[in-house]
Parts: structure tokens; sequence; C-alpha cells
């Protein structure tokens, strides 16, 4: 009996080694396949600690995926945010199946399929660049009430274009396409969203043409473009002063303002989701910022609002963040969903919740003094350096008040 359970542990681990080793490390290219379009990109397998784990490639960003299970010839990746996973066949180099999104009482389906050793993004061979799309440009995306206004900023070298687009809620994260000829194509994956950008650059000054999805924009070349102030976009209601709510943490245990561990501190609340790109990228700035102010007078408090208002499924997405991103401050479950009219009912003071995320900055009195809307992430270069110089100069000054 020990015989045959020992050959049956060798057959079974035979399997599983032969199941990895398919899996090649190097360069792959992805293909998503909504009906808007196909989203391609990159990701690189690598061989770590002895066990494979992925790099998402988006321009400068290496987004790292470690759980990683394998079995017969399927694979299964689950993201370590936004509670996402791929379910794929693999046969020879190729890979091919379904990306999932679990979004609370329902999963949104993708097909996807990958090949091995492509390293291209949009074209093995693209067309001579007719263009250059380097600088700041003004872009509107949209039509009549949709019409919205964003600013592009790109980085062109030969075919190769990086950069994002910045609106009021926040920006595109980390974009890396082609200029082929006379055409712009730009995507980004990130695990949570599956951006394609399209356009026609007529000239060096202008971009035609544009679809984002079902989305037309169309942009100009303008060095002195700009978005609104991040800090005038929401604000209390006439008569506030101040914020309040009771919410538990992750363990159950009610959290408010009122609590000793707030008193005479600078405190920032961060209205965030775990599902939300750019609230990943404010909180990867949190962690430090924490760690830096943290024994200076300052508190930072997360609040969750998740895809479902059950709280056993948002803390556990609210963890998987937790753990991922190694947040040292307290994440609350709200209990309210990411709905924006359900998230400004749980803070009533606000006129409005226009964006995930937005951070109230609290004095020592307890009285709200700024409060920055959306967040321009590490995508948007010298954005967010302004941002961060901004943000701690607040910080210092309000801690050095009586």
């Amino acid at each position: 009996m020990k015989k045959i359970l020992f050959l049956i542990y060798l057959i079974l681990g035979s399997l599983s080694v032969s199941a990895q080793i398919k899996f090649k490390t190097g360069i792959w290219r992805g293909i998503l396949k909504p009906a808007t379009g196909e989203v391609p990109f990159n990701f690189e397998v690598a061989q770590e600690a002895g066990k494979k784990v992925i790099y998402i490639l988006n321009a400068s960003e290496r987004f790292k995926v470690n759980d990683i299970q394998t079995k017969a010839d399927s694979l299964f990746i689950h993201m370590p945010l936004f509670d996402s996973e791929f379910r794929l066949k693999q046969d020879g180099n190729q890979l091919s199946g379904q990306f999932i999104k679990h979004l609370g009482e329902r999963d949104a389906v993708t097909p996807f399929n990958a090949q091995y050793g492509q390293k291209w993004r949009f074209f093995e061979k693209p067309e001579a660049p007719a263009f250059n799309v380097s600088g700041r440009w003004r872009a509107i995306f949209g039509d009549g009430a949709e019409r919205d206004t964003t600013v592009g900023e790109f980085n062109q070298t030969g075919n190769r274009v990086t950069g994002t687009f910045l609106t009021t809620t926040g920006d595109y994260r980390y974009l890396e396409g082609t200029v082929s000829g006379n055409k712009l194509y730009l995507s980004c994956f990130d695990g949570g969203h599956a951006f394609l950008f399209t356009a026609d650059i007529a000239s060096d000054n202008t971009i035609t043409n544009g679809n984002f999805g079902r989305t037309p924009w169309t942009a100009d070349k303008d060095a002195k473009a700009k978005l609104p102030d991040a800090y005038s976009l929401t604000a209390l209601k006439p008569g506030y002063k101040k914020i309040d709510f009771s919410f538990p943490d992750v363990s159950g245990q009610k959290v408010s303002l009122s609590d000793a561990r707030f008193k005479n501190k600078v405190v920032i609340i961060q209205i965030m989701g775990s599902w939300c790109p750019n609230c990943m990228d404010e909180t990867a700035y949190l962690v430090n910022y924490y760690k830096k102010y943290q024994s200076k007078g300052v508190e930072v408090l997360g609040l969750a609002y998740e895809r479902t208002a059950d709280f056993e499924k948002s803390k556990k997405a609210v963890l998987q963040e937790r753990e991922h991103l190694g947040i040292p401050y307290p994440l609350l479950i709200t209990e309210f969903t990411s709905n924006k009219k359900e998230a400004a009912k749980s803070l009533p003071m606000l006129n409005n919740v226009m964006a995930f995320p937005t951070t109230i900055i609290i004095d020592k009195k307890g009285e709200v003094r700024k409060i920055y809307t959306g967040f321009s992430g590490p995508g948007t270069g010298s954005y967010y350096t302004e941002f961060v110089n901004e943000f701690e100069r607040l910080t210092d000054a309000l801690l050095a008040e009586k």
C-alpha cells in the first residue's frame, strides 16, 4: 500500500512540475477581447524563490502577481487586487481562456489569449511614424452633456509612446503604445481595468477621430492645458466645519474621529475602494507618507466603499489589498457600496462624492481644512511630483499650528 501511495505521489508531482514547466519564463503578449475592441498588453513570467511570478508591463510599471496555480493543462492566476482572475488552458506556447472580474453580485467575463515570445504590443513591424505626439495635449472626450475636458501627457521615442490622460477624477495610469504611420494606439491593463485608446494623428499638433471604447475623443497640443484645482471640487456643506462617522474596521471594532488616537492629530481620511486603480496608486503613496509622518503627529484612515454592502465579502477584498500593499493604517468597512450617491449618504456633510479616491485633510482641532478630489498617480510624471510636494507642505504647515 505504501508503495502504491508513493507511486501516486510521484505521478502527481511530475504532472505538477510538467504544468509549471510549460508556463515558460520570458515575455508574453496577451489580448483581452471585450466587445469594444481587443486590448493588447505584455507580461513577463519569471522564476523567483522556486516559484513562478508574473509582472504585468505597462510603460515603467511592473505589476507583480504571485498567486499562480497550475493543474494539468490549466492555469489559474488570481490578481492581487481588484478581485479578478484568469482561468486559462495552455497549448504549447499559447494560452486561452477567460479574464473574470468579480463585481459583487455578478461576474464580468472577457475572452483572453496570449502568445509566448511576442515582445511587441500592437505591431511587430509598425510603419515609420508620420508625427511625434510628445508633449501636453488638451483632450476632449464625449459629446454634448457627456463632454469632458482632460489633459494628455505623452512621450514618444521612435514608434513607442508612453503617457496618460488626467481627468478631474483621476488618471488613466500607465498607458503604453505605438505610433504607426499617422495612427495612435495606447493600452493599459492593471488587473482592474483594461483601457484602449486609438486615434488618427492629423499633425504634430492635432489628433482626430479618437475612440476610447465607444467614447469619441480629439486633442490639440497645448503646453498650458490644465485641469481645475483638485482642492476646489469637493467641499463641506454650509454650516459644517467637521465630519463625523463610525464604521467598523476589519476586525469589526467601531472607529470614529472622536477616538483618543486622533485627538490633537492631523488626520488624513481616504475615501477609497479595493477595486479602484487610482486608489491603489494613492494608497501606495500614503503607505510611505504614513511611515514618514505618523511619528510627527499624523494619522491616516481609509474608508472602504466596496462592490457590495456585505461586510464579509468587503472584508476579504480589503484584507487582500492591505496585505499586498503593506498598509499600516486602519481600513474601515463602510458597508456602503462604491456607487457615488451611496457613498455621499455615508458622509452627509459633504456636498458630493464625485471621485474615488477623495482625500479629506483634517487639522489638529478636528476641522476640515482641505479636500482633494481624485489622484494624479506616478504615471502622470510631474503632476504626481507636484501633488506630493504640495501635500507634504500642507501637512508640515498643519503640524506647525498650535
